[in-house]
């Protein structure tokens, strides 16, 4: 899921409490419980937490839930423009190749809750749409959102079309799939193994009509910096990060952190959840975030990045890198190297 203590601006939230309005629930009950006031709303400069929009979410499900398809029409209110230097950065991408590498860099300054992976497979570009973190009462309603708005990113980075070869999702079809087709120009297969669409390489590479090198790279250097100010943690989850960073050779466990901050380990993990994250989550950020660092400006040989960040052998960084990014680590450092 989405790392829930990053900021994110309150657009995707203005974006759900409108589609509520349009559907008869009162802005008061679709921000009932979220922290998130009717004045934040219209603050261009506010940020909430990923768990607040997530109790949004949680709101309009339980509210309007038997609203057909609604996950699907949230998607598709979600442009470039909502996105901020994050879509410019995506719009000035030489190719869909590099957009998928901006998403996978830079996912946590999109709204996304659904986890994009991609990845090559028997000659053929994969995108996988991981849900497997998302709780289970508001799991359709944001896979579809979020599948909808890549959809939606993808027309409108290139005007002719991405054409999306093959779909795939887990869940059953629901009554209202002839939407899914409509949307992504293709009939998805449902009950499937996995959730994820795949294209051909040819297309990933074909140029974007609007790649702009110069403004591409000014755009990864903001989001770089953007995503680090959002990063900034507080509370509990901000101490127990910090103590993670200190020893990433040697991670603790919960009960090494919780005396750490003199706390039990049931009152350790029940304020992270209520922070909407657990310390398995801050780990595999503190991992991930040191790996690519590590990777991209550090000389050092795989073993030796993998035993820093406490692995005991490469293979085991190789299968968390992938899981992450959905390539390699060695691919992964090409990757960058190519692009600076």
């Amino acid at each position: 899921m989405a790392s829930t203590a990053v900021r994110r601006t309150v657009v995707s939230a203005q974006l759900l409490v409108q589609l509520a309005s349009e559907h008869g629930l009162a802005p008061a009950d679709a921000l009932r419980g979220t922290g998130i006031t009717a004045t934040m709303l219209t603050d261009p400069a506010a940020e909430i937490g990923a768990a607040q929009e997530l109790q949004l979410v949680r709101n309009l499900v339980a509210r309007l839930g038997q609203v057909s398809g609604l996950g699907l029409t949230a998607g598709l209110r979600y442009h470039l423009s909502a996105y901020g230097i994050w879509g410019f950065a995506l719009l000035s991408s030489p190719n869909f190749r590099a957009v998928a590498d901006v998403v996978s860099r830079f996912l946590d300054l999109s709204y996304a809750f659904v986890r994009f992976r991609r990845g090559e497979e028997n000659g053929a570009f994969w995108v996988h749409m991981d849900d497997d973190e998302i709780p289970d009462d508001v799991r359709q309603f944001l896979l579809e959102r979020d599948f909808a708005a890549c959809c939606n990113v993808l027309r409108e980075l290139r005007p002719a079309g991405l054409p999306i070869r093959e779909l795939r999702f887990r869940h059953p079809a629901p009554a209202h799939a002839s939407r899914y087709a409509q949307i992504a120009g293709v009939d998805p297969i449902f009950d499937a193994d996995r959730n994820a669409a795949r294209f051909d390489l040819a297309d990933v590479d074909a140029p974007l009509p609007q790649a702009n090198p110069l403004l591409a790279r000014m755009c990864l250097e903001q989001c770089r910096q953007l995503l680090a100010r959002r990063q900034a943690r507080a509370g509990l989850a901000g101490q127990v990060r910090e103590r993670l960073l200190q020893m990433p050779g040697a991670l603790p466990d919960a009960a090494a952190v919780a005396r750490d901050l003199r706390i039990s380990e049931r009152s350790l993990r029940r304020h992270l959840r209520a922070e909407g994250t657990s310390l398995r989550a801050l780990t595999d950020e503190v991992r991930q975030t040191l790996a690519e660092e590590l990777l991209t400006t550090a000389k050092l040989k795989l073993d030796e990045v993998a035993e820093r960040l406490g692995y005991a052998e490469p293979a085991s960084l190789i299968h968390a890198f992938k899981r992450w990014k959905g390539v390699t680590p060695s691919a992964y450092r090409a990757q960058r190297r190519a692009s600076m």
